[in-house]
């Protein structure tokens, strides 16, 4: 009998396996293919706008993609890194041998946890309750817990134009009757499709004529507990390059035979991570758009056509691909594919990631409705962690949406469902500035110790530097500069305009011009980087985070503001009929969450907020 049982070795899997692990909980992580755990069988990258924040995210939480991501980048870089702090996030390009490698070794190297090579496909369920799993062999295995992470591989089909093959990623084995099960077991099950561009041979494609792009001079890390590792000089490059209207005319008199407006294909794919003949469609008057074509390893020659995605056939890849210039010559090494796969309706699961048809069945990353490697991890870890609080009667992790982008992720798909799969961008979270790459550490590492998942080393690092943070805005407060000759010069020289009086150096460091660094002219500053950085943007934003938290003040009032679980919406008069269905459908937790659903609007929120006081005294 295990405590916890993961179905699948994706993103998912790995951190809601390698979490309950860490907490104690006996685990049994079963995958189809051991040496596929880890695997990326899309993008050879971690992180990118917002989801290199849910990285460290998952990192502060205990999570394992962070570090792994840093000890297997070959480039890594800050983006919109010239722009305000809310959207800045990383990206590294990932080793695509090495992560995975890394991966595994992690996990073959954590306690507690046991790695099962099996197909799954049915569940034990016994009065609403799930018991455990049944293998593709009939084996069944008894669990207290179970946590579904199976991404793309329930019912997949790989399209490539008219063809239509079943398979997982990579043509591997797919799970043919799980999701019919989970059917049977009241589930709502949608139909989504994502896709993956063509890989190019190395030796084929003239760099020449693309704009490189290379990592970054400062080294980074996603993980708060390892120092950076690697020699900036000898990272790996990128290159940018454009498609052009030979590509769009190519693309435009192939539409019919593509597997998305040929008709092969009944999935709904992702809005915000489109296929190119979509892009070209729904963005007609584009003349051109934006590739990139980053390395996969150091261990073999493909090249990912980052923007490329598309479901064309073979043929028409090929005029589409040496359409493009720098690949007239190119060799396909891989030809781009759609994937087909079954997932659940995000509506039937808690904040906590459990299932609300089945008792302790937990869903996270694809199954339920998302796409991205970060989500995927940031969904794992939180089912991870809730499974085991569960198991000692202790309360979920409930991330707030004023906590972390993992919070507005969760929220918005048990509140909001989706109908394709979703993918987090920062315009998503209200509150962006203070859901930033530099404090996940600050914002939730609390968390993580109340749950279990971080050291007491760990935790201590954080009180330290808590502590100098706050020693530091002191200073600055407590401190003015004087304005002597010497004084004037550096600023004269610096091309900044001389204060009139003695300012603090606090005052002076919100001026738009001031950085902390200027100041260490005037003043030693014995902090580390991360230290410095967190109080600039502290004094520099300070009226803009004091009234981010304001609001969610706000927030807070109205998410203690509890809905019983057992409340009949039909006895709430005055509700409108669309309020009232989607409420009991959705059954929201608390106000906060009611206000979000789609179709619920403030005057249904006062009247429910009324029956609550009147009948609940709430």
């Amino acid at each position: 009998m295990y405590d916890c049982i993961i179905v699948g070795g994706g993103h998912a899997g790995i951190e809601a396996s390698h979490i309950a692990a860490k907490m104690g909980k006996k685990t049994l992580l079963v995958t189809g293919n051991i040496k596929n755990i880890g695997d990326m069988p899309c993008n050879p990258s971690i992180g990118g706008t917002a989801k290199g924040i849910i990285v460290r995210e998952v990192d502060a939480l205990g999570g394992l993609m962070g570090h792994i991501a840093d000890i297997s980048q070959i480039q890594i870089k800050m983006l919109n890194n010239s722009k305000g702090p809310a959207v800045r996030s990383l990206r590294a390009q990932a080793d695509k041998i090495t992560y995975p490698k890394n991966m595994q070794d992690a996990l073959m190297h954590t306690t507690n946890l046991t790695i099962k090579e099996a197909m799954i496909e049915d569940l034990i369920v016994e009065d609403n309750t799930v018991k455990g799993v049944v293998t593709a062999d009939g084996e069944k295995i008894s669990g207290k817990t179970v946590i579904l992470t199976t991404g793309t591989y329930l019912k997949g089909n790989i399209l490539i134009g008219s063809e239509n093959a079943p398979g997982g990623p990579h043509g591997e084995a797919r799970s043919n009757h799980l999701s019919d099960k989970l059917k049977e077991y009241g589930l709502k099950i949608i139909r989504l499709k994502t896709g993956t561009p063509q890989r190019i041979k190395k030796d084929s494609i003239d760099f020449s004529v693309m704009q490189e792009e290379k990592g970054d001079k400062t080294p980074w890390t996603f993980s708060f507990d390892y120092e950076p590792s690697y020699d900036v000089d000898k990272q790996q490059s990128c290159y940018l390059l454009y498609t052009n209207e030979t590509t769009h005319k190519i693309i435009r008199d192939n539409l019919n035979k593509s597997a998305m407006y040929g008709g092969y294909a009944t999935g709904v794919g992702p809005r915000y991570c489109p296929s190119i003949e979509d892009k070209i469609v729904r963005f007609a008057d584009k003349e051109r758009h934006q590739l990139f074509l980053e390395p996969e390893s150091l261990y073999y020659d493909d090249w990912y056509l980052q923007g490329f995605s598309t479901s064309m056939p073979r043929d028409v890849q090929e005029l589409m691909v040496h359409s493009l210039k720098g690949l007239e010559n190119a060799i396909i090494t891989k030809y781009a594919y759609a994937i087909e796969y079954d997932a659940i309706d995000p509506l039937q699961i808690y904040p906590s990631l459990e299932n609300k048809v089945i008792k302790n069945l937990f869903t996270a990353g694809q199954i339920n409705g998302t796409s991205g490697y970060e989500e995927a991890a940031g969904q794992g870890i939180v089912a991870g962690i809730n499974a085991a609080l569960k198991l000692d009667n202790r309360e979920p992790l409930i991330l707030k949406r004023s906590d972390a982008y993992i919070g507005v992720l969760i929220d918005d798909l048990v509140t909001k469902g989706t109908i394709e799969p979703y993918r987090m961008l920062t315009s998503r979270a209200e509150f962006r500035l203070i859901l930033r790459h530099d404090n996940a550490d600050l914002r939730l590492r609390d968390y993580a110790k109340k749950c279990g998942t971080i050291s007491d080393e760990q935790y201590n690092h954080l009180q330290e530097k808590k502590q100098k943070i706050a020693d530091l805005t002191k200073y600055l407060k407590e401190n003015h500069i004087k304005i002597t000759e010497d004084n004037k010069n550096i600023f004269i020289e610096n091309n900044i305009p001389i204060p009139s009086s003695n300012l603090t150096y606090y005052e002076l460091l919100k001026r738009p011009e001031i950085k902390l660094s200027f100041l260490e002219n005037f003043i030693q500053l014995d902090y580390s980087e991360e230290v410095k950085e967190q109080v600039e943007i502290d004094v520099k934003y300070e009226g803009y985070i004091k009234k981010a938290y304001k609001e969610v003040e706000k927030l807070i009032k109205l998410e203690e503001k509890e809905i019983p679980d057992d409340i009949d919406y039909s006895c709430v008069t005055n509700l409108a009929s669309e309020a009232r269905q989607k409420l009991a459908k959705v059954r929201p937790k608390t106000i906060a969450q009611a206000s979000r659903i789609s179709g619920v609007n403030p005057v249904d929120i006062s009247v429910l907020s009324v029956y609550l006081k009147k009948e609940y005294n709430k």
